[in-house]
């Protein structure tokens, strides 16, 4: 019986002072990181492969984070860490319309991680994004009839593409303009400038 209660109290010395120890886990750590590892891509790579190639050739981006425009047209990349790839978009004056194409490259669904593009003045842009949080998802995060809100696109999951075409006369006016994402949160950090040059 004493060699029990001996046995049991030693273990729960060692396991009260392993609850105690808030350091890094020891060496044996290292292996189980490494070992799903080697697993990992082999799960992730198909998936991965062809979506990488055709998003880096599909939107590409100028010097300084500009959008590349053609045709009065560009194209910009949402993703799951809740970053645009670009920070500006110049619209050529010689555009009366112009098309904003979104592609949402991560992988998570509309509901977490949704991203759309809403173009305001820029003293306009908190508003807007603070209304559209109470107009909801079904909403696309954009007060229905905003008349600050010159356009936007509607919310994206990832792998979604969607696009907004406006009049560029909306945007020559009193600025300066961003374009911006309006799910909760987003707008902080996903946003830009857009001007006609």
């Amino acid at each position: 019986m004493n060699v029990k209660i001996t046995v049991l109290t030693a273990a729960c010395a060692l396991a009260l002072a392993a609850c105690g120890d808030k350091s890094p886990p020891p060496a044996p750590a290292a292996p189980a990181t490494t070992a799903p590892a080697t697993t990992a891509p082999a799960e992730t790579a198909p998936a991965e492969t062809t979506p990488a190639a055709s998003t880096t050739a599909s939107a590409p981006v100028g010097a300084g984070g500009a959008a590349v425009v053609n045709d009065c047209a560009t194209e910009i990349e949402g993703n799951d860490a809740m970053q645009f790839n670009v920070k500006s978009i110049t619209v050529p004056a010689s555009c009366s319309e112009f098309k904003i194409t979104l592609k949402h490259t991560g992988k998570m669904p509309v509901a977490a991680m949704g991203h759309n593009v809403v173009i305001t003045t820029l003293d306009d842009m908190k508003k807007v994004a603070a209304d559209g949080m109470g107009a909801g998802i079904d909403n696309d995060y954009v007060k229905p009839g905003d008349d600050r809100v010159i356009a936007h696109t509607k919310m994206i999951g990832g792998g979604e593409t969607t696009s907004v075409s406006f009049d560029v006369s909306k945007i020559k006016g009193d600025g300066p303009y961003e374009f911006f994402c309006s799910f909760p949160g987003h707008s902080a950090i996903m946003k830009g400038t857009i001007a006609v040059e």
